[in-house]
């Protein structure tokens, strides 16, 4: 069975049955097992002095790991790569978090940050609906790169080790990929890694969603917009999509307390916004979705031909 078939496959299994939570009641998720190795070489390497090289080491030292059990693996057959890839992807999980945001907000701004707060990192206690909102859509642009587009795209060209290197640098990168005092040297080589990783998959789910809501003419705003941003990659999908619903993303918000003035991404769209966008970015997933997962078996359907 060739890489592409079983990730549309995987992507298919993804899709209809989503995160097995009694599966995950009773074994620890793959990437809780990745963040705690994270974990691990943190409290080893991440003191004394030399923290850049040391945290290059912990990055090289998980790559390692992560593309020899991949491969390990992947000898086990098909069926076992399927299986790990489904699990690793989260199409369906991302979905059904941002809806829950668009549903909290339908019983109460309350229930709408509490809802909201499970996906992002930033303040939000104080939010109001418009921000909630907003920062429901960003999530929604930004996972999808990183935890759609991205593992199947490093799935399909490196197979399960790909993914595997893939997901273990990404959760790195969550986890200690900050210019915080602790952080600022020791997790500079994965967030870097990392960046990496995103280079194409970011632009990739750009372009895709630009081509989906015949926005590829304003793509040079999209571009702009992205380059703005104050991730290299996250502000690809984000400019897309503040396009593509016709609202304005990023802007000013609040980290720890402390309130960042961040520039705008397509600062003239709507600002007032609620639940019903959304919706709209949860219909926008899946269309993206579908998109990828026709290139996919294209992909499968054409490659045995040369």
């Amino acid at each position: 069975m060739s890489t592409a078939a079983i990730l549309a496959a995987a992507m298919l299994l993804d899709a209809v049955f989503g995160e097995p939570q009694w599966l995950w009641a009773r074994l620890p998720h793959p990437a809780v097992l990745m963040g705690r190795a994270v974990s691990l070489l943190d409290q080893l390497l991440n003191r004394g002095g030399a923290r850049m090289i040391k945290g290059a080491l912990g990055a090289a030292i998980l790559a390692l790991a992560a593309l020899s059990l991949g491969e390990a693996l992947s000898r086990l057959g098909w069926i076992v790569e399927l299986l790990c890839a489904a699990v690793l992807l989260a199409q369906r999980s991302l979905a059904d978090h941002v809806r829950a945001v668009a549903q909290g907000l339908r019983q109460g701004l309350p229930e709408g940050r509490s809802m909201v707060a499970r996906i992002v990192s930033r303040d939000t206690r104080q939010m109001s609906e418009a921000e909630v909102a907003r920062a429901a859509i960003e999530s929604a642009a930004e996972n999808l790169s990183d935890g759609v587009i991205a593992p199947a795209f490093w799935f399909l060209i490196l197979g399960l080790p790909g993914l595997m290197l893939y997901k273990a640098i990404n959760t790195a990168d969550s986890m200690i990929g900050y210019r915080t005092p602790r952080y600022e040297q020791f997790g500079k080589a994965a967030a870097r890694a990392d960046d990496l990783l995103n280079l194409i998959p970011a632009r990739l789910t750009g372009l895709i969603i630009a081509a989906l809501t015949g926005l590829l003419p304003r793509w040079g705003e999209i571009v702009t917009d992205a380059r703005r941003h104050k991730s290299p990659n996250a502000g690809w999908p984000e400019a897309a999509t503040a396009r593509a619903l016709d609202v304005a993303l990023a802007g000013p918000r609040s980290y720890d307390g402390e309130l960042r003035d961040l520039p705008w991404v397509n600062g003239t769209g709507r600002r007032l916004i609620g639940p019903a966008q959304i919706d709209m970015v949860v219909r926008l997933l899946w269309r993206v979705w579908l998109v990828a997962l026709g290139l996919i078996l294209a992909w499968a359907l054409v490659l045995p031909l040369f």
